[in-house]
Order: structure tokens, then C-alpha cells, then sequence
């Protein structure tokens, strides 16, 4: 069902999954201190080829564009492509946008936040969702999604970069190390660290060991 970009559930179209196949969810909830919205993709078997490169290909669009510095006052659907550039390269495309505002206590999908053409410039302050897919008909579904602050980038002139504030590890089953390039690989394990900087201690003081390992092992550079 997750090769249904929008996917809802009915009595009909209700299956159970199995342990050979890949699993999207799409997460999220409204907190005393913010909302969250998060989407991850796991396989609980063996991935096959095109899984696994398509998985790694959107990983590496949502890589581009969260560590993209860009000039103060950049419409999103100026820097857009970033995020399906490797998908493009071969051929592969999705068929939804790549993010959109997150709003505190009021909607996820926030208006005028986001990288479609009818969105504001981005401005530092703003949170929006960093979400590449790719959707194969009636076999599987993927998306890595990321809420990302705006952020003023360490440049001598005005710009601006991301800051991604969810922190999550991804599936490193999933993921085909031949395709990245050491930038993308340097961006992952400095976000790999501050998972376990932020995460780590917090599992540990809720005394949640098996998690913490989880987290440990899913985060080893």
C-alpha cells in the first residue's frame, strides 16, 4: 500500500504484512513543545537491487538539499531539484511535493511554508519537511522525510542552509555505500553523532537499554 503516495486505509485494502517486504510509516504527533512529522522506510528481509538503489537515491536527494547553502530570499522550488537530482540521473521521478511548512499546534502541512512555486521565499525561523520518495506501482513504496529549520549558514555573506531537527537513524540495509559521495557520507555520520549525542542519553535516563543498543548499532559510522 505504501506505493500509494497518499495512501488510506479502508476494510478492503487492509493486508498483513510480512517480513519480505518493505514497510513506510509515516509518523508524527502534537507535543507541548512542537509537532512532528517523520517518515521512514525499512525492509525487514533481503531488499532487492532496484530497492535498495532507489532507497539510497532518495536518501542522497534528502542528503542535497538538507545540507544546501543558499542565498537569503531563495523561493523553495529555486533549490526543489536538489532533492530529485540522483533519482533523475536514472530516469526516476515522484509524483508529490518535497516539503512543506510544520505548524505548533495547528497543521502538519502549514501553509505558506514549503518548495512548491505558490510558496514564500525561505526565511531563517521556518520549519519545513525535507520528503524525496520514490513509489513503484503495486510492488513498494519509499520516503525518507525530515523536518529541517531554516537556518543562517557560516558564510561571510547572508545565506542560508538547513538544520534538520529529526533524529532518527535510516535503515542501513537500505543503503548502497558505492553510490554516495564523501560528502554525503561525511553529512551522514555528523548526523549519526548528534543522534546519539541528543538521543542516546535520554534513552538511557528512561532506562530503555534495548532501544539504546538499537540506536547504538544503527547509528555505528
Amino acid at each position: 500500500n505504501a506505493a500509494l503516495a497518499h495512501y488510506s486505509p479502508s476494510n478492503g485494502s487492509s493486508r498483513t504484512l510480512s517480513a519480505r517486504e518493505m514497510y513506510l510509516f509515516d509518523t508524527g504527533g502534537q507535543y507541548l513543545d512542537g509537532t512532528t512529522d517523520i517518515t521512514r522506510t525499512v525492509h525487514w528481509g533481503e531488499p532487492t537491487p532496484l530497492q535498495k538503489e532507489a532507497y539510497t537515491r532518495v536518501l542522497m536527494g534528502n542528503i542535497d538539499l538538507s545540507r544546501l547553502i543558499f542565498p537569503s530570499n531563495t523561493a523553495g522550488r529555486t533549490v526543489e531539484s536538489f532533492a530529485r537530482r540522483a533519482l533523475w540521473d536514472v530516469g526516476l521521478n515522484y509524483g508529490h511535493g518535497t516539503g512543506h511548512g510544520i505548524g505548533n499546534f495547528l497543521s502538519v502541512h502549514e501553509w505558506p511554508v514549503g518548495f512548491q512555486s505558490n510558496n514564500v521565499p525561505l526565511e531563517a525561523g521556518m520549519f519545513t519537511s525535507i520528503e524525496p520518495g520514490y513509489y513503484q506501482d503495486g510492488e513498494f513504496g519509499i520516503r525518507i522525510e525530515d523536518i529541517a529549520l531554516v537556518v543562517e549558514a557560516q558564510t561571510e555573506k547572508p545565506f542560508l542552509t538547513f538544520e534538520v531537527v529529526s533524529l532518527v537513524p535510516y535503515d542501513r540495509k537500505l543503503i548502497d555505500l558505492s553510490l554516495l559521495s564523501p560528502e554525503q557520507i561525511r553529512y551522514l555520520n555528523s548526523y549519526y553523532e548528534r543522534i546519539r549525542a541528543h538521543v542516546g542519553p535520554e534513552l538511557r535516563r528512561q532506562r530503555l537499554e534495548e532501544a539504546f543498543v538499537w540506536l547504538q548499532e544503527s547509528t555505528e559510522p
